[in-house]
């Protein structure tokens, strides 16, 4: 197979503005539900609810084309524009075979491999903790983080997010967003810190 150049943050910004519109509403209520019903039907997708992870290898390689047809067929909707950004299967194909294996997260003795796993892989799952994007009250920010940092099973932190800085609330597009941006990135380092685990990745 004949792959063309990989497709790069340029030409897939070009296509975020000029690939088809499509109203959010029916992009997530209808377009990805029909798509993924239709597609759990064409191969035979039945799921154990006792199971989290499929260990069926055949199911598992359905599950793998079923994704790929769908990502190639549906695309990626961009919500800046309305507009879906689309990918032949060959693009798909260049960017998973030219996906890394792995790679390091953090820095120093805190620094963790994260890498593709199988599921009977014997290796651990690299752990991530945190609260993960929730709302965190400035005076309790530094301390909640230090807590995650301190816990030895954690590998790296999944950050909150500030709920005020100053007392002021971080409105998207103000300034005050861009300064609690900063400071969580400066609180949270600071936790890693004094829980001695500097170099964790975040």
């Amino acid at each position: 197979m004949a792959f063309k150049e990989k497709v790069g943050v340029f030409e897939t910004y070009d296509r975020a503005r000029t690939g088809p519109r499509v109203d959010e509403k029916e992009w997530d209520r209808k377009i990805t539900f029909q798509t993924a019903n239709r597609l759990k039907e064409k191969y035979k997708l039945q799921f154990d609810r006792s199971k989290i992870i499929p260990t069926d290898t055949d199911m598992i390689d359905r599950l793998y084309q079923a994704g790929l047809e769908m990502l190639v067929e549906m695309g990626v909707f961009c919500m800046d524009t309305g507009r879906v950004i689309k990918y032949t299967e060959d693009e798909v194909l260049m960017a998973v075979a030219g996906a890394p294996r792995e790679l390091t997260l953090g820095e120093g003795r805190d620094a963790r491999r994260l890498a593709g796993r199988s599921f009977d892989d014997p290796r651990p799952p690299l752990n991530q903790g945190g609260p993960t994007g929730a709302p965190v009250s400035e005076n309790i920010f530094i301390p909640m983080h230090e807590a995650y940092a301190r816990e030895p099973l954690v590998d790296a932190i999944v950050n909150g997010v500030l709920s005020t800085i100053n007392g002021r609330e971080p409105k998207p597009g103000s300034p005050w967003e861009i300064a609690a941006v900063k400071g969580e990135v400066s609180m949270i380092r600071m936790a890693m810190a004094r829980a001695g685990r500097p170099g964790m990745a975040m």
